[in-house]
């Protein structure tokens, strides 16, 4: 029997709904339960992938080609549970297929409305594909009190009425922000929240309430009293120094034991935390530190990189060393700005992301160049593989005029970097349409990686699988070129067709890879490219 736990959030946005409920999913399996993790988001887009990350954030790409919210990222760190298109859903897509059913006549003349059709579809969605699954956690974004989240809430509100209270439980997480002028925590902004959420029907049965200080018992006990929730279902959720102790605080405060109570379950099994203890250790207890510069384009919000950030931090804790951050626009390299190229005489690696646009390209090519002259572990994802290779192209094969198809149609050049659906001509899988840019390559592909490489090395295999997001790609006819001069082309995808791994002999590390490894990167399994990364830095510190 599958049961259902909606997480809502209220007062302000950004509370952190993806950590918990990512959290909560952690400690139930580390009960022994089986769990899965949705994102419902009210906004009218169709997805986030065409959305700005200096908004948004990243897009988070699932194996079957899903652009997803980033809290599923969240989610698949957390529980190792690979996440697809089905476990995320935006008022956009609700309405485009209750529109394009009306349009093909399925309604038969019918009126359509919000109430029943777009919250049986919100319903359906919720409830598709949950066998085997003991415990369903769906987050709903947005916080309460928008208009845009009232068909989502009500299709939970009629959820929780038909699955009854055996099988359904609603949390709220909402702020207590804490007065520095008068010294108190304030509980009437959870009250207000609350009380919202009672109006259109939900009676949330625990309280996660983030702050930055502990809860006093006098405020847990009001916020108790005036939210209609026992003292012990008011879980104080305090600000963590690493994420990851986010599951061991919970149990601490005593989230589960009080879901288990609410659903009746009883006889569980105490949770075995101990992989997540020791994985907060290894952070919270370095032997040494690197610094890691990461040149991109959206400087401006870090979320952009969530990914990546997690992926470095789980390749610092597998070489027990922390990883210092040093945040550079791509910008600043194009005008040469000294106080930037300064800044790497002190650092231990380069990663240069992904990323859209020509804005940043040239700076981006700099940075590659600046690595690989002075020896500096580089590390190219993405567009930052396909800057590695214009930079090799103009500066050591003569191809000065070496540019990407993404420098714009009126760009002038050898183009060594062109749309996907040109460089398949010749065979291979058929290019996926979209609705921008013409073509993309989403999600797990396989890719051969040539044997005695570095990279196949570092894998400890030939064949791997791993996710894509792009339009782009290197044009193979200027592989041979590229190698004449060093460049060696080390990973192509399944058919031969399409470049995928790059890398330079000799050098202290230096690879580009068109994929976006940093998606499966798990804390408990932390991806080898960056564990390697990483330990190159550790060893150029020593240098340094």
């Amino acid at each position: 029997m599958t049961r259902y736990v909606f997480i809502t959030g209220g007062v302000v946005s950004s509370l952190g709904k993806g950590l918990a409920s990512a959290a909560l999913g952690a400690l139930l399996q580390a009960r022994g339960y089986k769990v899965r993790l949705r994102k419902l988001d009210p906004y009218l887009n169709i997805d986030p992938g065409t959305m700005n990350p200096l908004q948004h954030g990243e897009v988070y790409v699932t194996d079957d080609g899903a652009e997803t919210d980033l809290d599923l990222g969240h989610y698949e760190r957390f529980t190792g549970v690979p996440a697809g298109r089905g476990d995320n859903i935006t008022a956009g897509r609700i309405y485009r297929d209750i529109l394009t059913g009306e349009r093909r006549g399925d309604y038969l003349g019918r009126t359509i409305q919000v109430i029943p059709h777009v919250t049986d579809a919100i319903k359906q969605f919720i409830l598709a594909d949950s066998d085997g699954v003991d415990f369903m956690l769906c987050e709903i974004g947005g916080t309460v009190g928008d208009i845009e989240s009232l068909p989502f809430l009500e299709a939970i509100r009629q959820l929780g009425r038909e699955l009854g209270r055996e099988r359904a439980l609603f949390i709220h997480l909402t702020l207590v922000p804490h007065l520095a002028s008068s010294g108190e925590s304030k509980t009437k902004p959870t009250q207000h929240s609350v009380k919202e959420l009672r109006s259109i029907g939900i009676q949330p049965d625990i309280l996660l309430c983030r702050c930055d200080r502990p809860l006093p018992e006098s405020e847990r006990a009001k916020i108790a009293l005036f939210c209609n929730v026992p003292e012990e279902a008011v879980i104080q959720a305090l600000d963590a120094d690493v994420i990851y102790d986010v599951p061991n605080a919970y149990h601490r405060e005593g989230l589960d034991a009080a879901l288990l109570r609410c659903l009746g379950i009883a006889g569980a099994p105490e949770p075995d935390l101990s992989r997540w203890q020791a994985v907060v250790e290894s952070i919270r207890a370095p032997e040494g530190e690197v610094a890691i510069a990461v040149v991109g384009k959206y400087m401006g919000m870090q979320d952009a990189y969530k990914s990546l950030v997690e992926a470095l931090t789980h390749g610092g804790a597998a070489n027990r060393v922390s990883v210092r951050l040093h945040w550079l626009d791509a910008e600043d390299f194009e005008a040469e700005e000294e106080s930037a190229v300064q800044v790497l005489d002190s650092i231990h690696g380069i990663l240069v992301p992904g990323g859209f646009g020509k804005r940043g390209m040239e700076g981006k090519i700099a940075v590659a160049a600046l690595a690989r002259q002075r020896g500096i572990p580089y590390f190219g994802i993405c567009l930052g593989m396909q800057m590695s290779v214009l930079e090799v192209a103009r500066n050591l094969a003569g191809e000065d005029d070496a540019i990407s198809s993404e420098f714009g149609e009126d760009a002038k050049g050898t183009m060594l970097i062109g749309p996907l659906h040109k460089l398949r001509a010749n065979g291979g899988e058929p290019a996926q349409a979209e609705d921008l840019g013409g073509t993309m390559r989403l999600g797990a592909y396989e890719a051969e990686l040539a044997q005695g490489s570095r990279v196949a090395q570092i894998y400890g295999e030939t064949r791997i699988s791993e996710r894509h997001r792009h339009r782009w790609e290197v044009d193979a006819h200027y592989c041979d070129m590229l190698e004449r001069h060093g460049l060696r082309i080390s990973g192509w995808s399944r058919e031969g067709l399409l470049p995928e791994v790059v890398e330079i002999a000799g050098h202290p590390w230096y690879i580009g890879v068109q994929y976006h490894p940093e998606l499966k990167s798990r804390p408990f399994a932390p991806h080898p490219l960056f564990v390697s990364f990483v330990q190159a830095a550790v060893q150029q510190a020593r240098l340094v």
